[in-house]
């Protein structure tokens, strides 16, 4: 990897190297234009080109239906937290939600402000080490939707399937840690949004997939850049938008196209995550926080036997060319986020890292 060490970190992620060499030329010069990305107006005949086709690939990865719109838009995921309620929950009805960590957990906050939230399924009594799921979960009666976040960064926790909404609801996701690391059906959502910054692109746009006759009107009036509607009608250009991170995002999608699309995709995370967990099964020296069946593909969470020795591996690791392997504050320990462009030797040089850290201290654990 030359100079570039092995970037475990959870967000902004690692990006194929290929998109990043490509975004070197385009920044001075794009398409022989005479203009860098980053100086285009978002309204010219390059940005024009660029935004049909990153919305055209975007479909073609996901095989997004027709019923659904794209379209992106900023202030992250944390300001789809309110924007979903605000769009689509009227006054005195009632959401359900899937509570599985801390963006979970900021999404439920906000609901209040516009409705009634029922939580219909938590993990929180175990440190969201699992996703409720059977008869772990209880709909409210007559949900406007369900909403659950798919995988958890933090805890490193995914739904390997979509829970079932209740008849007459719709399903919302947040994806923004495992969108299009594998094939999902979009027709089964109402709206799915991600932060670009893990497996689609730099931080700064969120994409958005959402049932068109959802967003044709909200229950609500809104301000005029809270509306999905307006968003989705002006092709993300409702105001500027983040016109590098739309560009390099259409990028990345044709990076994944390229390498066989998301069926390539998973079977290359399945891959990468197993290197991985088949070494934590395999002994006794690192514990793991997500319970087997419910483990990310995306982000493997584990500790030492002590907090000293997480600080002490997170310390040595980096030197290694480990980079950014500390867990996050809620939960401790080490946190391994392996997005869609993290590379197959990199899960291999951490085993060989966590074989060897465990041999030195194994003693000084036990004693």
């Amino acid at each position: 990897m030359t100079d570039r060490v092995y970037n475990f970190s959870a967000g902004p992620a690692c990006l194929p190297e290929s998109v990043l060499k490509q975004a070197q030329k385009d920044v001075w010069n794009i398409r022989d234009t005479g203009i860098g990305i980053l100086e285009h107006s978002h309204r010219d005949a390059c940005f024009d080109r660029i935004t049909h086709e990153t919305e055209a690939d975007c479909r073609a990865v996901g095989n997004i239906p027709d019923t659904h719109a794209i379209f992106w838009m900023q202030g992250g995921a944390t300001s789809q937290c309110y924007m979903v309620p605000a769009n689509f929950l009227p006054e005195g009805r009632t959401a359900d939600y899937f509570q599985t960590g801390k963006w979970a957990n900021d999404s439920i906050s906000e609901v209040p402000l516009y409705g009634n939230c029922h939580i219909c399924g938590s993990s929180q009594g175990s440190g969201y080490n699992f996703i409720p799921k059977g008869d772990q979960v209880k709909y409210s009666d007559k949900p406007v939707y369900v909403q659950f976040t798919s995988n958890n960064t933090i805890m490193g926790t995914e739904f390997h399937k979509e829970p079932e909404a209740p008849a007459g609801a719709f399903l919302v996701a947040d994806m923004s840690s495992n969108i299009y690391s594998r094939p999902m059906d979009f027709s089964k959502f109402g709206l799915v949004y991600a932060g670009a910054q893990k497996n689609l692109g730099p931080s700064g746009v969120t994409l958005l997939i959402a049932r068109k006759d959802l967003i044709e009107e909200p229950v609500r009036p809104l301000p005029s850049m809270v509306a999905y509607g307006n968003h989705a009608t002006k092709e993300g250009r409702f105001n500027t938008p983040p016109t590098f991170g739309v560009y390099l995002m259409g990028q990345v999608f044709k990076w994944i196209l390229a390498e066989g699309g998301l069926a390539a995709m998973a079977e290359r995370n399945k891959e990468k995550a197993a290197i991985v967990y088949d070494f934590l099964d395999s002994q006794d020296f690192y514990t793991p926080h997500a319970v087997k069946e419910d483990r990310s593909a995306m982000n493997i969470t584990f500790k030492c036997p002590t907090p000293e020795l997480d600080d002490l591996f997170v310390e040595q690791a980096e030197a290694k060319g480990l980079s950014t392997l500390k867990g996050h504050k809620s939960v401790g320990g080490m946190r391994a986020s392996i997005y869609n462009a993290f590379p197959k030797q990199g899960c291999v040089a951490l085993v060989e890292f966590m074989k060897a850290f465990a041999l030195e201290h194994a003693k000084t654990a036990n004693a």
